[in-house]
């Protein structure tokens, strides 16, 4: 009996990020390949939204997102609701983000990216579009904003790459949100947040790669792709106690429910 191999789909990606130059038509042939039948890629910067828009556009199962990374805020121009609803109406950008809160690398900026953030949410509640979060090192910050967020209008949202602590895990699936994983959570010292995974609903449960970083092993050390989501998904699969299959068909139905423009058979 022939085995088939599962259908994965990468929630968050970066497919316009120079590691990729001149290789990204066999980047998405080898996840195809691998059963990697969707990506998500994830636009950073207002200047970078053409070729986003374009990438989507040229490859099948390739959607994009608009938004304004916390690490750019304060180099980049500031992102306006009103600039981020006008640019989701294509029919291929899925979600808005990512946005969020970076307190490791960006403190300096930390009121703009809340301010950041803020325009974000009120983007997301006015499209119905899911909002894409990046944390780091703001844990208290980020749970007050996104519950700020829902007492004026409820909203989906995704945290992205999660790796945050147990408080802001419980606090975000109380709101209804989903978790990320990433090659993070296939790390050998990593038993801790595959702790707070295995505590968490599978029905809110997406993988991504974030590639170019982040690789799971046995990539690690090395750049990272969307067919390499393959491996989190199946320590993912370990984590819940259940087959790849499995796994992935509840993962599968999951991105279909939150990235509703992206869903199987929209």
């Amino acid at each position: 009996m022939l085995s088939v191999t599962p259908e994965l789909t990468d929630s968050h990606c970066h497919l316009d990020f120079p590691d990729f130059d001149g290789e990204v038509d066999a980047i998405i042939a080898r996840a195809r390949a691998a059963g990697v039948t969707r990506m998500v890629h994830i636009c950073t910067r207002l200047r970078n939204e053409p070729l986003a828009r374009t990438l989507a556009e040229t490859h099948e199962g390739v959607f994009y997102s608009i938004g304004l990374h916390p690490m750019s805020v304060g180099k980049e121009e500031p992102m306006t609701t009103e600039q981020l609803v006008a640019l989701s109406q294509h029919p291929k950008c899925v979600g808005i983000g990512e946005t969020g809160l970076d307190y490791h690398y960006t403190p300096d900026t930390a009121t703009a990216q809340q301010i950041s953030l803020r325009a974000h949410i009120r983007a997301v509640q006015e499209t119905g579009l899911p909002l894409i979060i990046h944390a780091r090192d703001a844990d208290a910050d980020m749970e007050a904003i996104l519950a700020e967020g829902m007492r004026d209008a409820p909203y989906s949202c995704v945290m992205h790459c999660f790796s945050s602590g147990p408080r802001l895990a419980e606090a975000t699936l109380e709101m209804g949100f989903y978790l990320s994983m990433s090659g993070i959570a296939a790390f050998p010292k990593s038993g801790d947040l595959r702790a707070i995974f295995a505590s968490a609903p599978l029905d809110r449960i997406l993988v991504e790669t974030d590639s170019p970083y982040l690789a799971p092993p046995p990539f690690r050390g090395r750049r990272n792709e969307p067919a390499h989501v393959v491996h989190t998904a199946r320590i993912g699969a370990q984590v819940f106690g259940i087959s790849e299959a499995e796994f992935a068909a509840a993962t599968q139905a999951n991105f279909d429910r939150l990235f509703m423009r992206a869903a199987r058979g929209a």
